[in-house]
């Protein structure tokens, strides 16, 4: 008895099989993975999401085609929160930041004894002192400098592993910082409600476009169960940004800005020519001047800067106080 069990808890796994029986031969190409890490076979990236039924049900038809006999069981409603899958994912990035880090300390330490080990070799050889192919020696003394070398060799790819195993430890872990950002927060609590708004265009039985929709009874529950998941991330993500305010975080608004004011983004600052509800009108163009103005604009076309990309900011009068600073960057005030 095969099952293929899917919960929005658990993803999607097969129940059932063992090394051996031929069920993953069958379903590896329709979707399926082995995870070794719990010793079953699934769906990636199938947690935490509604069941792929268009992987699933071919596989279950080609194991039955194959004589098994297969199951499927999909639960929607049973789920994790969002702040448990969060804190997974949390844990998972350090374990995984730990472990490269713990694998290029050891590359790093096999490379530094190595290179001290084929140093000493090479320094036990008189300096200067050639090979002498006439000497009863010479194809010991060519063993031994061969052997010194790929010794080195050796060193330098294990310190080149090292290096790349540190750069992957890095990379878990600024992932989850950048993930765990404000500025990047924002944008996608921005992409949340604009889901948000489709779900909720959806349950009135509308498209995207406002073409109208068939809503079935299974629909309707998709769309409830999606509409819970996204107020839920919304609260996480925005209890997130409102605790890195009281931090001292900016969050910039329409309100903190009128024309004629000085914006900073990245390491420049462009004069504001129009405030709009999401966004600030800005000089275009890839500018070298570390001031973008009105009148000193190279280009003469727009940008609309976002306001989670702001970094500073500058009124008008302070900006303009001072002719120097129309062509030095100026200080951020905030």
């Amino acid at each position: 008895m095969i099952t293929i069990r899917h919960t929005r808890a658990e993803g999607t796994l097969i129940e059932g099989s063992e090394k051996g029986d031929g069920v993953y031969d069958i379903v590896r190409h329709r979707g399926f993975r082995y995870f070794p890490s719990i010793g079953r076979i699934g769906i990636t990236g199938s947690r935490d999401r509604a069941a792929q039924t268009w992987k699933i049900n071919p596989a279950a038809e080609a194991l039955r085609e194959a004589g098994f006999e297969v199951t499927v069981t999909i639960d929607e409603d049973t789920r994790r929160s969002f702040a448990e899958a969060e804190a997974e994912k949390a844990e998972r990035a350090e374990d995984r930041s730990g472990r490269y880090e713990e694998r290029a300390g050891r590359a790093q330490g096999s490379s530094d004894k190595l290179r001290a080990e084929a140093r000493r070799r090479m320094d036990s050889i008189p300096f200067g002192q050639p090979m002498m192919p006439d000497h009863h020696s010479y194809s010991r003394d060519r063993n031994f400098r061969d052997r010194t070398q790929r010794m080195y060799g050796k060193a330098i790819s294990e310190g080149q592993r090292a290096a790349y195993l540190a750069s992957r430890s890095e990379a878990a872990e600024n992932t989850q910082r950048h993930r765990n950002n404000p500025a990047v927060t924002l944008r996608r609590i921005a992409k949340l409600e604009a889901d948000l708004r489709r779900v909720h265009r959806r349950q009135a039985g509308q498209s995207a476009h406002g073409f109208p929709l068939e809503l079935t009874p299974e629909t309707v529950a998709e769309l409830g169960r999606r509409e819970e998941e996204i107020a839920e991330e919304l609260t996480y993500w925005r209890t997130l940004v409102a605790q890195a305010e009281a931090d001292g975080f900016k969050v910039w608004g329409k309100a903190d800005f009128t024309k004629g004011d000085f914006v900073q983004c990245g390491s420049r600052w462009y004069e504001v020519l129009r405030v709009n509800a999401k966004t600030l009108t800005v000089p275009g163009g890839p500018e070298n001047k570390p001031v973008v103005s009105a009148e000193n604009r190279a280009y003469s076309w727009n940008d609309h800067l976002p306001y989670d990309r702001v970094t500073g900011h500058m009124s008008a009068e302070e900006a303009r106080g001072n002719p120097a600073q129309r062509t030095a960057a100026p200080q951020t005030s905030d």
